[in-house]
C-alpha cells in the first residue's frame, strides 16, 4: 500500500506542478498573429514609423521608396519558431480573419485563439475528477465524458460549429478536441492501470492482445482523418456509437442475457462476498494465469476458470482503436462489451483490462495527431490532468463496492442520455441540453 501511496502522491503532484507551470505563462501571448494584421500598415511597429520619419522630411521623393518597403519588412520580420501545431492553428486564425469569422484584436482564448471561449479552471478540475472516476469505475465512458465537457459544458462544441462546416478553423478545434479527450483518457488509463495492477485485477495477456491490434488502427485513423472531420459530422457519428452501445448493453442487463454469461456472474458473485468480508484484497481474488499458447490463454479469477483466443483481441483491439481514433476516445465503450459479452469476464475484470488496453492505444493516437499538427491547448490540459489522477485513483477502490449489474446500468444510462443528444444535435441541430 505505501507504493501505490507513492505512485498516486508522485502523480498527482507532478500532473499539479504541470499544470502550475502551465497557467502562470503568457500562453494566450504566444498564440500566432494573423497575417492580415502583419500586413497591415496601421498596424506596423512605431518604431518603424518614427525611424521612417526623418527620411520624409528631408526628401519628398525618396520618402515614397524608404516608405514602400516598411509593410513588407513588417511582414517578413523574423518570427519565433513554431511547432508543427502552432503552424496549422496560425494558417486557421488567418482563414477566420479573411472571412470575417474572426476579430484579430479581441482577447485571446482556447489555443490563444483571438474571441474564443475562456474555461473556468475550477469547472475543468471538477469534471476531470468525474471523468477519472468514471473511466476507472468501468473501464470506459472517460473518453465519452471528456468529450461532453470540451464540447457541451466548456461551450468549445458551439464554438467550432460557429465557423461552419467544412472550415479549417471548424476542423482546427474538433482535432484539438479530439485529442485533448485522448489526453484525459491516457492519463486515467495509466492510473487505473497501476491501481489495477496492484489490485491483481488485469488478465495481462488479454490486455497485450488488444494492444498489438490497437497499434495500427491508432496510427492509421489520425492520418486519413486529422483536418478532414468538421464538427457536426464529428459529434453526429459520436452519438450514434454511443446510443447504439448503450441499447446493446441496457439488452445485456436483461436476465435473459445474463443467463448466458454463467462465468462472470459466477466470478461476480464470488469477488463480491470476497469484498465483504475482506475488501477483496485477498490472494484468492486476483488473476492467475494458468497457460499461454498461440491457440489459447487460461486464467482464473476467484475460483472461476477463464479461456480465451489471442486472435480475437487482436482483432478487436484493431477495429476498436480504429473508431476510438476517429471519434476522439479511449474505445473502452466498445472494449467493455467485448470483455463483458465475448470473453464474459465480469466487470470487476474488465475495467481494468480494458484501461491497460486503452492506454496502448492512446499513447500511440496521441503522438500521430500532435507529430501530424494538432494544437492543445496546456494551461487546460493541466488542470485536467490533476482532476484526472484523482478521479482515477479513488474509482477503482470504490467500484468493489458497486454490484457487477449495477456498474453496467450506470454506464447504460449514461450511454442513452449522451448518445440521443448528440444524434440530434450533429443530424438534426437539436440537443436535449
Amino acid at each position: 500500500m505505501a507504493n501505490g501511496k507513492t505512485v498516486f502522491f508522485t502523480a498527482f503532484f507532478l500532473a499539479i506542478f504541470l499544470a502550475g507551470a502551465a497557467l502562470p505563462q503568457a500562453a494566450f501571448a504566444n498564440a500566432p498573429v494573423p497575417e492580415q494584421a502583419k500586413q497591415d500598415p496601421a498596424k506596423a511597429p512605431a518604431p518603424a514609423q518614427a525611424a521612417q520619419a526623418p527620411a520624409s522630411a528631408q526628401d519628398p521623393a525618396s520618402a515614397q521608396v524608404a516608405q514602400a518597403p516598411a509593410p513588407a519588412q513588417a511582414a517578413q520580420a523574423p518570427a519565433p519558431a513554431k511547432a508543427a501545431g502552432n503552424e496549422r492553428l496560425r494558417k486557421a486564425i488567418d482563414a477566420a480573419v479573411k472571412d470575417g469569422k474572426l476579430d484579430p484584436s479581441a482577447a485571446p482564448g482556447f489555443l490563444g485563439i483571438p474571441g474564443a471561449p475562456n474555461v473556468n479552471v475550477v469547472l475543468a478540475f471538477c469534471w476531470a475528477i468525474w471523468v477519472g472516476w468514471i473511466f476507472s469505475s468501468v473501464g470506459a465512458f472517460g473518453g465519452v465524458m471528456a468529450s461532453v465537457g470540451h464540447i457541451s459544458v466548456y461551450g468549445l462544441g458551439d464554438y467550432a460549429n460557429s465557423f461552419g462546416k467544412g472550415h479549417p478553423m471548424n476542423k482546427l478545434v474538433t482535432d484539438s478536441i479530439r485529442v485533448s479527450n485522448q489526453w484525459m483518457v491516457g492519463t486515467s488509463s495509466l492510473i487505473s492501470s497501476i491501481k489495477y495492477w496492484s489490485l491483481g485485477r488485469i488478465v495481462l495477456p488479454l490486455g497485450i492482445a488488444l494492444g498489438i491490434g490497437s497499434l495500427a488502427g491508432s496510427i492509421l485513423t489520425p492520418i486519413l482523418s486529422q483536418g478532414k472531420v468538421s464538427f457536426r459530422d464529428y459529434v453526429g457519428y459520436f452519438g450514434i456509437f454511443v446510443l447504439g452501445l448503450g441499447i446493446y448493453l441496457l439488452w445485456q442487463t436483461l436476465p435473459m442475457a445474463r443467463a448466458k454469461k454463467q462465468k462472470a456472474n459466477e466470478a461476480a458473485k464470488a469477488f463480491e462476498a470476497m469484498a465483504r468480508q475482506n475488501q477483496g484484497d485477498s490472494s484468492g481474488s486476483r488473476v492467475k494465469v494458468l497457460s499461454i499458447s498461440p491457440s489459447k490463454i487460461r486464467f482464473t479469477f476467484c475460483g472461476v476458470e477463464f479461456a480465451f483466443s489471442p486472435l480475437m483481441p487482436i482483432v478487436g483491439g484493431f477495429v476498436i482503436a480504429s473508431v476510438a481514433s476517429f471519434l476522439g476516445v479511449g474505445g473502452g465503450f466498445l472494449l467493455v462489451p467485448l470483455l463483458t459479452s465475448v470473453a464474459q469476464l465480469p466487470m470487476y475484470l474488465a475495467a481494468g483490462t480494458s484501461a491497460f488496453a486503452v492506454l496502448v492505444g492512446m499513447v500511440t493516437s496521441i503522438t500521430t495527431f500532435m507529430f501530424g499538427g494538432t494544437p492543445v491547448y496546456w494551461p487546460l490540459i493541466g488542470i485536467e490532468l490533476a482532476g484526472i489522477v484523482l478521479g482515477s485513483w479513488i474509482g477503482p477502490m470504490t467500484s468493489k463496492f458497486i454490484s457487477d449489474v449495477w456498474l453496467k446500468r450506470l454506464f447504460v444510462v449514461v450511454a442513452l442520455i449522451v448518445g440521443v443528444n448528440y444524434v440530434l444535435r450533429g443530424f438534426f441541430g437539436m440537443r436535449l441540453w
